[in-house]
């Protein structure tokens, strides 16, 4: 009889959970069983492991094999824990260096001829083992680049099983390293920044951006085909400053649990542009099991573009309420829940009736009034009551096109961007909250953060006759701050707030 113990990880959402992997051999009838609430594609790990060492000339007798995942109460998902199951086998069988093994945490998915195939999620899996006290790490050889991102890891790669049986001692010559692919990585994630010089005309359009950008605020475009809010939103993320340390880790975490990840911490912020037929799984995440990231996720840290939003379905957009006040997904499933920052800039784009021409510029819309309203109003109010800045994009005329000219690089503007910014952290330094999108209401009514009298009494009217709510009142105060921060005053007076409920009402920013 033989027992033997080592470690793995298991991750719900991008938290990753320490997992005992213990393995006990006696005598019985041939059979490898797994306990400790496998999914599907763990379960059939019993098929990889005896094939994989068999396949490395390590031995396997004709023994009954019980491999258990403590803590049993936590689901398991995924193939990264063959590697783990076949050292604790081996160690069961009497490795050499089982004892050894016993304090190592284990990841990788076995292919039949014994190759370690490389896995989704290690970064965080790797960060959650270094949390817990395990910081001695293997991985498959294609994920070691990832998993040295993570601050006090000692990673360990392997291209073969037989390899690492013999660094624990094992009789076994490891047949010639062959290097494998890392996990293919989705179309899109990629983007070269667009520059803002490119767009023509649009003034206070490209404003908005810029306080969009210095704010970290929510921003929705209407305007008829053509006039540039594709182009608008797309050159958002190249006004956004790089991310921190800690939030390009975590970035890179949900990229590696999404799969997208693509070799190098992500250091500028993630853009996501789904298109209008994508489903709510697709947006706020989803999948059998423990659900995975979808592109609300994703984005965090960086921007969401729904282009041509009233297409999507409502409750597609709806399910975005959540993240928009919380700043994180909690997605249900029957097999867990899972968590994930979902912390973005949502940018909504549309027409403004189903013919696009409803836009006061001469041209000749084809809907009736009905239709224009039924169009729009399937963006809900709870939606837009959440979205910072609201401002309509018309048609450029042909002299504005041409006495327009070339207008400021994104360069220029995040340089300005930059600065705003760096206020914000000056101010917020000692609370949780890095922009001021995300500074709470109870803050920013309160007297001693220099409201004046006479900005305080036009919000305390447009609150009385109904043309804010008190979450639109809040979402006004933090823009008079981003505001604020753009002209380099110490707080906002009664133009910011003047220029934030201009933003804020549709009818066309003023800068």
């Amino acid at each position: 009889m033989g027992l033997a113990r080592t470690w793995s990880v298991a991750l719900v959402g991008v938290e990753g959970h320490l997992v005992q992997v213990e393995a006990h051999a006696a005598s019985g009838l041939p059979a490898l069983t797994l306990v400790g609430l496998p999914d599907a594609s763990l379960s059939e790990a019993k098929e990889r492991v005896r094939a994989a060492v068999t396949s490395s000339s390590l031995p396997w007798d004709a023994r009954r094999r019980t491999v258990n995942l403590s803590p049993a109460s936590l689901p398991k998902a995924g193939s990264a824990f063959d590697l783990a199951i076949a050292v604790a086998c081996l160690g069961a069988e009497g490795l050499p260096g089982a004892e050894r093994a016993g304090g190592v945490v284990h990841l990788g998915e076995l292919g039949l001829d014994g190759r370690v195939h490389p896995v989704r999620g290690v970064l965080p899996a790797v960060a959650a083992a270094v949390a817990a006290g395990r910081p001695h790490v293997v991985v498959p050889a294609a994920n070691l680049a990832e998993a040295r991102l993570v601050p006090g890891a000692q990673v360990r790669g392997v291209h073969h099983l037989a390899e690492l049986a013999r660094e624990y001692g094992a009789d076994v010559t490891p047949p010639p390293a062959e290097e494998l692919p890392g996990p293919p990585i989705p179309a899109g994630r990629a983007r070269e920044e667009r520059d803002l010089a490119d767009v023509v005309g649009q003034d206070d359009a490209r404003f908005a951006l810029e306080v969009a950008a210095a704010g970290g605020h929510h921003l929705f475009m209407v305007g008829p085909p053509g006039a540039g809010k594709s182009m608008l939103a797309a050159r958002l993320p190249g006004l956004l400053p790089d991310l921190e340390d800690a939030d390009a880790l975590e970035v890179t975490a949900i990229h590696s649990v999404a799969g997208t990840f693509d070799g190098g911490l992500v250091r500028r912020p993630p853009f996501e542009e789904p298109h209008h037929t994508a489903t709510a799984q697709a947006i706020v995440g989803g999948g059998s099991g423990v659900p995975r990231p979808g592109a609300a996720s994703r984005a965090h840290r960086g921007v969401l573009l729904l282009d041509e939003a009233p297409e999507f379905p409502r409750r597609v957009l709806d399910t975005l309420r959540q993240p928009l006040e919380r700043g994180e997904l909690v997605v249900h499933r029957a097999r867990g829940a899972a968590r994930y920052p979902a912390r973005f800039q949502l940018v909504l784009a549309a027409n403004p009736c189903p013919c696009g021409k409803a836009s006061g510029t001469g041209l000749t819309c084809t809907c009736t009034p009905l239709e224009r309203r039924r169009y729009l109003a399937r963006l809900s109010g709870p939606l837009l009551d959440r979205v910072d800045l609201q401002i309509d994009v018309p048609s450029v005329t042909r002299a504005a096109a041409a006495l327009g000219g070339r207008g400021e690089s994104s360069a220029v503007v995040a340089a300005r961007v930059a600065r705003a910014r760096a206020a914000q952290r000056e101010r917020l330094a000692h609370t949780p909250w890095q922009t001021n999108s995300e500074v709470p209401g109870a803050w920013l009514r309160a007297a001693e953060h220099g409201l004046g009298p006479a900005a305080r009494a036009v919000l305390e009217r447009a609150l009385d006759t109904g043309t804010l709510s008190l979450r639109g009142m809040d979402r006004v105060l933090r823009t008079a701050w981003t505001l604020a921060d753009l002209s380099g005053r110490p707080h906002p007076g009664l133009d910011e707030v003047g220029a934030a409920m201009s933003l804020r009402i549709r009818g066309g920013p003023r800068g």
